[in-house]
This record gives C-alpha cells, structure tokens and sequence, in this order.
C-alpha cells in the first residue's frame, strides 16, 4: 500500500458516502448508527474461523477487497462497548482526539523502552502524568518533580501496575530486612535468607479487591490472603479487619509485604477506609500499600471527589486509574504513580550492553522500561495529550458530572420501585448494585411453613434469599440475551445482584430511563411466570 492508497484508504475507514445498505462500515457512520444496534452479538463460539481461509493469501489484496470483510465478518461477532446501551462492567470508552492519538502513535512506532529511542515519547509521558497528577490534587509527592523522588507511568492495565508494584514491594521488603539483618549483597548468605523469606511473604486485600492482586501474588511467587469484610460497613476495609488479618499472618509465620486497597471496588464501588487504615499502615511501615483506583480514581478529576479522596492518598506507595475506563482515552492507557521511583528501578532495572548510551548513563534521564514489566512500550502518552488539551479539565469534569447525575436517576428509579427491587449497595460514582426484593417473589407451592411446628423462620428466610439470587440472576442472563442493553451481574456477601453504569461518551439520559424500563418489564415477566407455574402446581 502506497501513499495514496494509504490515503485513499483512510478516507474509506472514517468516512465515505455509503453507496449500500451493506457498505463497509466507516468509523464515524459506525458510531452514529450505535443506538441502533442490538449491544450484544448474537453469534455461536467458533462462528470465525470457517468464514476464513485456513492459510494467509499467498497474493496481495486490495483495500477495496480487505474492507467489506469488516461488515460481514467482523462486525456481526462485536460487542459494542460504545454503545449508550452498553451499561456492563466499567466503561472503556473512546473519543475522536484519542483515536487520532492511536493513529498518530502508529505513525511514529518505536518500542521506546529508553529516553534515547524517542525522546518525545519519554518527555511527554512525563508532563501528561505531572498534568493529571495535578489535576486529581494527588499529593505532591507523586509529581516527577517530587524530593520523594515520585513520578508516573503508563502501563497496559490496572492489572499490569499491580504486579510491577507487587514486584517492588517484594524486592525492597526483603534488602530491606536483610539490610537489616546485617547480611551483606552478594553473599551466599543473603541470597540463602532471601529464597526463605520469599517462601513466607504474602500480599493481601479485602474480598472486594479485584482479582488481580491474586493474579499478581501467583506470578510474583508469593502467597496472598483475602480480608473479610462486611455489608454493613458498606464492604469497605476497615482497621479492625485489617489488624486482625496481621496478627493471623504473624501467628502463621507469614510475612505481609503488599496490600492492596480499593477506591471503587469491581463489585459495588466500594471504598476502604483509607482514614481509619493510616495508623496501623503507619505502623506497618514495610507494607507497601497500592491503592486501586481503576475505575472510580477518575471522578479525582472533579474538587468534589478530589477534596474528599485525595489527601488520604498520602498512606500510599502507589496509585493507579485507568483513563481508558472513565476519562475519554481509548484503551490502553493505566496511569500509574508512585512516590519513589527507585523502588521500582531497583527491582525492574537490568543493564544489557545493547542499552547502554551516553544519555541514559548520565542519570539526566527517564528510561521507562525499568518502571514496567515489558521491555518496550508504545506512545500512550499522545492520545492523553490530545484529550486533555481538546476537553480541558472542564470538559472532563462534565464527562464524570454526567455519569454521577445519570447514576442518581438511575437509583432513584430503583427506589421507586421498592415492590420489586432493593439497592444492595450505596450507589456511588455512577454504579447502583440492585436486586429483585425477596418479598416481590411468590411463595414456592412446597415451600416450609415458618411457625413452630414446621421449619424455623431463619431456614425460610435463607430459601427466599436463595429465591432472590436465582430469579435476580435469571433476569439479567434473560435481559443479555435479548441483547437490547448489556448489564452485569455479580455477588458478594450472600446477595446476587445486577450492575448498571451508564459511562461511555455515547451515554444519555434517555438510555438510562429506557433501560430500567426494560429491566421491569423483564422483572415482571419473569415473577409472572413463577406465579403460573406456582399456580399449576
């Protein structure tokens, strides 16, 4: 492909006078036409692969050949996230100056593992981090410019900046108690102490965290504890729980080296109780304490959530959101900060003769491949450049304003209807967790009567829980299968439970509103037919 293919190309892919009902979808016309689309696809496993040749082609093909695959191939086995009937999981939105970021990224690929291999890449990153690091009124010590020695990063995924900081905490943790000991690098005798210590460290969080911090303690080769906690402290970690989880630890000969904690958690968006956690954190001073903020970190944007969050950061070693949720960047893009860099230079860093340069040896500069796991890296920091700068921070405080307020109507429907649904969890930063209301479901035809002569009333009590979970369960599966809107189930704490947040760019009122209609009237539909087939028995 040539330059004015190339260009002829791209004005295919954006936008072309659609001469067909089944002309090849342009970006702009695709995102124009999603309200229309049903959100999930409606495809079987395996569906590719016989539409494809077994072998790549041995010839050259057009564009004009390649681009009519994307509408019927490709397009029909999407989910689209972008939809404003998409109100799954977290969003993972998308924006027009971020995708132009991607494309120029493209443009200028280079693996950019060090200063020297594309210095604007390096040098960028690092102002676009010291922009939101401010912008979330983050403490000062997370700035690149910090005494601490702070800075941020971008890594791929939340996931990816838990196991760089657990690898961190490892490291330093155990020179740290070698140190110490008295045991000198190098000898046979620390290295004999450090392979018993590594056999005892353990990394903890609640039972809210995401599962990454398990992901990440299998592959830094450490073990891991969850840390009960309980609905009626709104499932937020709180001192008591986490000393508790210490004392067990010491009692087991376990040695705690990492904890995660939580702004928003995946389930419910929960918040630890970062105030409460300080003191014994701070008697804990070896306890490298991460704090999640994939999703919810984003509202930091706003004074109203930067007020409230950000000062209690300072108990943290590291903080992580994820643009590519909540902030108008297109996945990837995981921001990472951390207060001293060189606990993670110190336990990432390895030299190769093949790295070496003037510039990197000066000291003067950043080489962020010694501040990840992968060794090279792509130019994230353009597409976060151009957002910030097309928004502003204003039009970025909108963007997270507009999802609070959708959530509020959302839960405000929810209340409405206490016939049929009760809130599981305190709605918060657009997310409400809701379920079918036990007392809304029919009495089974067998079911235990609850006086003293039959089954005692905590045993009928357990059933319509029970009762609650599955038809909750049902509804959302029945809701995912019609694929109008795409919501998500979860559960914690015994009570199974739908999720709806309404974040991406595409979101409106309007879908919020419909969607709750489509949720009673499923709801309705389903307890209808409990109550025939109750009334057949």
């Amino acid at each position: 492909m040539d330059a004015d293919q190339f260009r002829k190309a791209a004005h295919a892919a954006i936008e072309e006078k659609r001469q067909l009902t089944h002309s090849p979808p342009q970006v702009i016309a695709y995102n124009q036409d999603l309200p229309n689309c049903p959100v999930l696809p409606t495809i079987k496993p395996g569906f590719l692969a016989p539409q494809l040749p077994a072998s790549a082609p041995e010839k050259p093909q057009a564009w004009s050949e390649i681009q009519p695959d994307i509408a019927s191939k490709i397009v029909p086995g999407i989910t689209h996230w972008q939809s404003p009937n998409f109100m799954a999981f977290f969003p993972a939105g998308v924006t027009y100056p971020s995708m132009l970021g991607e494309m120029y990224s493209a443009a200028f690929t280079a693996p950019a593992f060090n200063w020297l291999c594309s210095p604007a890449c390096t040098e960028l990153e690092t102002v676009v981090m010291n922009w939101l690091a401010q912008a979330f009124q983050l403490p000062k010590e997370f700035l690149s410019t910090s005494a601490s020695g702070g800075g941020g990063t971008i890594q791929g995924s939340a996931s990816e900046a838990v196991v760089t900081c657990m690898v961190a905490a490892r490291e330093r943790y155990l020179h740290s108690k070698c140190d110490t000991e008295g045991l000198k690098p190098g000898t046979p005798e620390r290295e004999d102490r450090i392979a018993f210590l590594r056999g005892r460290l353990v990394a903890l969080s609640s039972d809210q965290a995401h599962s990454s911090t398990q992901k990440g303690a299998l592959i830094a080769g450490t073990r891991y504890r969850s840390i009960p906690t309980k609905l009626e402290n709104e499932l937020s970690l709180k001192s008591e729980e986490l000393e508790a989880a210490l004392e067990q630890c010491k009692a087991e000969g376990l040695e705690p080296y990492y904890i995660t904690l939580t702004l928003g958690t995946t389930s419910t968006c929960a918040v630890d109780d970062f105030a409460g956690l300080a003191p014994v954190l701070k008697a804990h001073p070896n306890l490298w304490v991460h704090i999640d903020a994939a999703y919810a970190g984003a509202a930091l944007v706003c004074p109203e959530y930067s007020s409230k969050y950000s000062p209690l950061m300072i108990i943290a070693d590291s903080f992580n959101m994820n643009m590519h949720k909540w902030l108008l960047v297109n996945f990837d893009a995981s921001c990472l900060f951390v207060q001293n860099r060189n606990h993670l230079t110190r336990a990432l860093s390895i030299s190769a003769a093949y790295y070496t340069n003037k510039h990197s040896d000066s000291g003067l500069v950043t080489d962020y491949r010694d501040w990840q796991i992968p060794l090279g890296r792509r130019f994230r920091a353009l597409k976060i450049w151009f957002v910030m700068r097309s928004y502003g921070l204003e039009g970025m405080r909108e963007h997270i304003r507009k999802t609070v307020e959708r959530g509020e109507i959302f839960a405000d429907l929810v209340r409405r209807r206490r016939n049929l649904f009760e809130l599981v969890a305190e709605p918060r930063f657009g997310l409400t967790c809701f379920r079918v209301k036990p007392s809304a479901l029919p009495e089974q035809a067998n079911s235990a009567k609850t006086n003293a002569d039959f089954v005692p009333q905590t045993a009928a009590d357990r059933q319509r829980e029970q009762d609650a979970n599955e038809v909750t369960k049902h509804i959302g599966e029945l809701i995912n299968e019609r694929g109008e809107i795409f919501i998500t189930c979860s559960s914690t704490a015994g009570k199974s439970f739908m999720r709806v947040v309404s974040g991406n760019p595409h979101a409106e009122e309007k879908y919020i509103r419909g969607a709750f209609e489509i949720i009673v009237k499923t709801t309705e539909e389903v307890i209808a037919s409990r109550k025939s087939v109750n009334g057949m028995n």
